[in-house]
């Protein structure tokens, strides 16, 4: 990727539009760089971080476009047999296949794949039209794809890397929490606090409470506190009472037996647990105590 490109990068989508068009056979150039491609001649985005297209807004833009046309070109770069591959503007394209346009106008730029899927990705975030799984999985994209680091994908997208990381950090969530993002039933501030429980059984069953609840982030926050508290009690209440003699004890019971022996004691009374793991283990154990 040449400075250049690296700079515009880090001032936004913006700054990337107003570079040298490619003249093509098939398309026309007005005198603002800007040409019309047919339709049928763009090709979609390999690298479209977007997986989900709202209906209602791709109508909505539809009727806006109808109105008042095409307030900016979509992006694209040249692929083979006079086609071009789409960068930027999936939902503009979208939109005017829903009006049955024939042409739409384009900036046609060369971008290798690095570039194409930064761009795709920029445009989404600055729009705010990702949800977090799909900003979560585009980020991924570049790290496996094209060896970057958090502290690089930060300075593309205009974020801190804890704001990143952060986002990154979502993806280690059960693919049905995460399909709960994707649907807006969890949201991102309760995604980062789910992360907290490492049990997946409790985890979902956590998740599921919040949705059927509709409990709010604060509401979250205190249920996990209130876990803390009690995990934090228990090793407490058997670290008073379990004396170093007591630890001996069980040990001998558990040579003894041959499985495993715990003895729970309180200040004035315990009792002694065995383990076994089968009738024929239970059987062996009651004989070796009657023995004794």
């Amino acid at each position: 990727m040449s400075n250049e490109t690296k700079r515009a990068l880090g001032r936004g989508l913006g700054a990337l539009i107003p570079e040298k068009v490619l003249e093509r056979p098939a398309a026309k150039e007005g005198a603002s760089g800007i040409i019309n491609l047919k339709l049928e001649q763009i090709l979609p985005n390999r690298y479209q971080p977007r997986e989900e297209f709202d209906t209602q807004a791709l109508q909505e833009l539809a009727a806006s476009i109808k109105e008042k046309g095409f307030i900016q070109p979509v992006i694209v770069r040249p692929a083979s047999g006079g086609k071009y591959e789409l960068i930027v503007g999936e939902r503009r394209l979208r939109a005017a296949n829903l009006l049955h346009h024939n042409e739409i106008p384009a900036i046609v730029k060369e971008a290798n794949d690095e570039e194409s899927l930064e761009l795709a990705l920029i445009e989404n975030i600055q729009r705010e039209g990702l949800n977090p799984i799909e900003e979560a999985q585009a980020y991924q994209k570049l790290i496996d794809r094209f060896n970057f680091t958090q502290e690089k994908i930060a300075q593309v997208v205009g974020k801190a890397r804890t704001s990143v990381n952060n986002t990154l950090r979502i993806l280690k969530l059960p693919q049905t929490i995460q399909e709960s993002i994707r649907k807006n039933l969890l949201s991102f501030s309760h995604a980062r606090a789910l992360l907290e429980i490492k049990n997946e059984k409790e985890l979902l069953a956590l998740a599921e409470k919040i949705i059927a609840s509709e409990l709010s982030v604060r509401e979250l926050e205190n249920i996990l506190k209130h876990k803390r508290k009690e995990k934090s009690k228990k090793p407490k209440i058997a670290a008073v009472y379990k004396q170093p003699h007591v630890s001996a004890i069980e040990e001998e019971l558990q040579h003894i037996l041959g499985t495993k022996v715990r003895i729970v004691q309180s200040k004035k009374r315990g009792r002694i647990e065995i383990d076994f793991y089968s009738p024929e283990d239970l059987e062996r154990v009651v004989e070796v105590l009657k023995k004794k």
